[in-house]
């Protein structure tokens, strides 16, 4: 079937859909809230392709007219002119088709986990990670979404050891999920009297957040352990047996659980970074599969990946999946620029996977 064929049934669907939405009462539907989706999803690629035969036909018409003997030179030019720009909006407008034709990633839609921990590098790691953790939180707020903590383990000083938060809003997961991997920073320490420059990492996890529904976890499958919480945390922290560990005995994740007084509280929180790790577990599992025949990608999202490099003396930040480096650190860290390194990796990624289905 022809890429315009293909278009014509997608428009002939669409209509199908809306007359069949429009002429049945919801109760008389069964299953109104999926056909309502299918139709939504299907209305911005009915909008493109309406836009694209418009194009095409005003392309036509000017064909036309430059054909016409009787114009004059002035109005030549100015059809001309026209034509040109026509010949190069088309093939823009047959891309943005082809990009809403690719399958979607079903998750990107969903709120998403994050995860941030030191690295190597001692303190100086700590500190990268307590920034790279603000960044998030800044960019987040830039964005409209509602950012959550779910736990902080902080070193003192200003440095964390990881910590955790929810992330909920519009597309949060299709937005961060490239964040994942070993962010490596490169400066200056504060303690450094010599001026030397040190090299420390971060690690970086953003993991879909996922419900009961979602994913399964038997009971007789868990080891819940409790115990008395550390560290900061008020005068009930130590007095209690509210922290909680949770091992997941087929797959040896083990997720621990002390930020709130209650153990109930400490337990619902810890199950459900629990599903979001089995649940990415599985996601990641699908894609190697995937991937293996892949010729090239935005990275695995492997934690153990270096992705990005932050180097303060020179004030550059380099992607190294897509080979860019913009200079503009400070704008990035507070969470402003950040898109800049975000919109890259997604049109990357659509390139790749239009390059895929052409192939």
């Amino acid at each position: 079937m022809s890429f315009d064929a293909k278009l014509d049934r997608l428009v002939t669907r669409h209509i199908e859909m809306r007359d069949l939405l429009a002429s049945h009462d919801m109760a008389d539907l069964k299953d109104f809230a999926k056909l309502s989706k299918e139709y939504s999803d299907l209305t911005e690629i009915a909008e493109a392709i309406s836009n694209i035969r418009l194009r095409q036909k005003e392309k036509l018409d000017l064909e036309e007219m430059l054909k016409d003997s009787s114009l004059d030179a002035e109005m030549k030019e100015m059809v001309q002119k026209d034509y040109d720009e026509i010949l190069l909006e088309i093939p823009e407008l047959e891309l943005g088709i082809k990009v809403l034709l690719l399958p979607k990633d079903m998750d990107d839609e969903r709120n998403a986990i994050l995860e941030v921990r030191a690295g190597t590098g001692g303190d100086e790691a700590g500190l990268f990670a307590a920034n790279l953790f603000r960044m998030y939180q800044r960019y987040a707020a830039n964005q409209g979404w509602k950012f959550e903590i779910i736990a902080l383990n902080d070193s003192g000083l200003g440095a964390i050891k990881e910590a955790s938060a929810s992330i909920a809003g519009k597309g949060v997961f299709a937005r961060l999920k490239f964040e994942s991997g070993v962010h490596r920073v490169q400066r200056v320490p504060e303690t450094e009297s010599s001026g030397r420059i040190h090299t420390s990492t971060a690690t970086v996890a953003v993991l879909p957040e996922v419900e009961d529904v979602d994913i399964h976890i038997d009971e007789k499958d868990l080891q819940i352990d409790v115990y008395r919480a550390s560290g900061a945390g008020g005068q009930h922290v130590n007095t209690t047996d509210s922290a909680v560990r949770i091992t997941h005995m087929p797959t040896g994740v083990v997720v621990t659980q002390q930020d709130e007084r209650s153990q109930h509280k400490n337990k619902a929180k810890a199950l459900k970074i629990l599903r979001a790790k089995l649940y990415e577990a599985e996601r990641q599992r699908k894609e190697d599969e995937r991937a293996a025949s892949r010729k090239g990608q935005v990275g695995t999202g492997d934690r153990s990946e270096r992705i990005r490099t932050y180097n303060f003396p020179q004030g550059r930040v380099s992607d190294h999946r897509i080979n860019l480096t913009l200079y503009k650190i400070l704008q990035i860290m507070e969470g402003e620029s950040l898109d800049e390194l975000i919109n890259p990796l997604i049109s990357h990624d659509q390139a790749t996977r239009l390059a895929e289905v052409i192939e």
